[in-house]
């Protein structure tokens, strides 16, 4: 770690009791850190390939790099309904989206929305609910169906219902006179299986996030987020940062989220009992329950002859090393650091003001929760916090603090490998986006100016911005 380094990790741990100045102070020290092609620290791995995204951190030990594998069986294996044919693997629904956590994070990389309304959700949902909150502050799940649509279940169980995205197009010109076309999803709900939803029902559609370098954001201390943050734009620059705080169960308290696009998941034991619940239907012991709603009768009727002896479907030794998994998956290295037109494109993604919200570098803490996880300086280009983003990106439904505008920013590491990893790049919380271009083009709100400074630019200045991203 360099001394610079130390020097902002530090700040960054002493920052709740530092004054209206460190906003600034410590922005600037990060801003400032040189950007290297090892994007996540010490963990990155030098690797380019359609399996980029599913090797162990670089500076992983023997005895976590075992453990890791044991983790990727979890994740990668499908899951049966009880009794299944093995039964470390059975469990599943009776209620679920997908029967593994890799076939919604293919290749641990980025989810796809369907192109119809007859087309089914394979690595995309929809997130639901009411208005108001529910008793800890978060969405107020809807009645009978609770906070997402569940678009498959086992034999003998109606699914939830059936989700139809339809798609229409938008017209614009950039400032020398070339046009292009963006889309924008439309969700209906279809054949509910346990009666009409509610006329208030607010719907989010949302494709799977890439599952990379989350151990190293996981580590970064809330009190750099706090600092990071500027809700009231205190500074006169016109954005407005802020953190979501959401219920943490394993820590039975409300912490700063930093997972899922809209920030409203605080930490990887949260995270994956969530998916492990409402994507496939399996308890752990950090959510012990069903998932079927009280008058799911199909549901809740499978359940309890499905139910294993202690409740629980993923075991302790499971989720434990699931989240070893999750908390070391790396980085790959940056490509291309040294041409001419990346190292312009990253001149450009600083003065059209990218990096205000896709803050380039952090830090972790120095206790982080493994050795190779601690005082690591990273580059993911993001600031794990909400920003407003216009109504052109709204979903208006509001997740915690975040409101129907807002979203995390995303991080743009790995994002040049998503076509090899993947076979598209489809972008943004929905997929929206063909490419690079298109996501940049949907910005607005907070990220107006900066959109705008790139829709105005000359072709070969956008040229190069899109070199030093896809060089990520």
């Amino acid at each position: 770690m360099t001394p610079a380094a130390k020097m902002i990790a530090l700040l960054a741990l002493a920052l709740p009791s530092l004054a209206l100045g460190q906003h600034d102070s410590l922005r600037a020290q990060l801003l400032a850190t040189p950007l290297t092609p090892e994007l996540g620290g010490e963990t990155t791995r030098p690797v380019a390939t359609k399996d980029a995204f599913t090797f162990v951190a670089g500076n992983a030990p023997d005895l976590h790099k075992a453990a890791f594998k044991r983790g990727n069986l979890v994740f990668t294996s499908d899951w049966s309904p009880a009794p299944g044919p093995d039964p470390d693997f059975d469990g599943l629904g009776p209620f679920f989206n997908r029967n593994s956590c890799f076939k919604c994070h293919l290749e641990n990389g980025r989810g796809s929305p369907p192109t119809g309304p007859r087309q089914t959700l394979d690595t995309s949902l929809v997130r639901i609910s009411v208005p108001g909150t529910d008793p800890n502050g978060g969405p107020n799940p809807v009645p009978i169906y609770g906070d997402q649509i569940r678009d498959r279940a086992i034999e003998g169980v109606p699914p939830e219902a059936r989700p139809e995205i339809r798609w229409t197009e938008i017209n614009g010109a950039y400032g020398d006179g070339n046009s292009y076309t963006l889309r924008a999803p439309k969700v209906r709900l279809s054949e509910p299986g346990y009666g009409p939803f509610p006329a208030e029902v607010m719907t989010s559609f949302r494709v799977s996030n890439p599952v990379i370098g989350l151990g190293l954001l996981e580590s970064v201390p809330e009190s750099t987020l706090e600092a990071l943050a500027d809700p009231d734009d205190r500074n006169g620059d016109g954005i407005s940062g802020r953190v979501n705080r959401v219920f943490d169960v394993p820590a039975r308290k409300k912490r700063i989220g930093r997972f899922g696009w809209k920030a409203n998941v605080a930490s990887l034991k949260q995270q994956n009992s969530n998916a492990a619940l409402t994507d496939m239907g399996l308890s752990t012991r950090v959510l012990p329950r069903d998932l079927c709603r009280p008058t799911q009768d199909a549901c809740v009727a499978a359940a309890k002859k499905a139910n294993p002896p202690d409740g629980i479907e993923i075991t302790d030794a499971q989720f434990d090393d699931l989240l070893l998994y999750m908390q070391l998956i790396a980085v790959p290295r940056q490509r291309g650091h040294g041409l001419p037109e990346v190292q312009q494109g990253e001149r450009v993604f600083r003065d059209m003001g990218c990096a205000d919200c896709h803050m380039p570098t952090l830090i972790t803490a120095p206790d982080a929760a493994l050795p190779e996880l601690r005082a690591q300086t990273f580059h993911s280009f993001t600031d794990l916090l909400l920003h407003d983003m216009g109504e052109g990106l709204a979903d208006n439904r509001p997740d915690w603090l975040a409101s129907g505008t807002e979203w995390r920013t995303a991080p743009l590491w790995g994002l040049g490998l998503t076509q090899k990893v993947n076979g598209h790049m489809l972008l943004l919380h929905d997929g929206r986006a063909h490419n690079v271009s298109e996501a940049i083009l949907w910005h607005g709100g907070e990220a107006q100016n900066a959109k705008e400074n790139f829709r105005t630019a000359s072709k070969e200045t956008r040229a190069d911005l899109l070199a030093f991203l896809n060089s990520l």
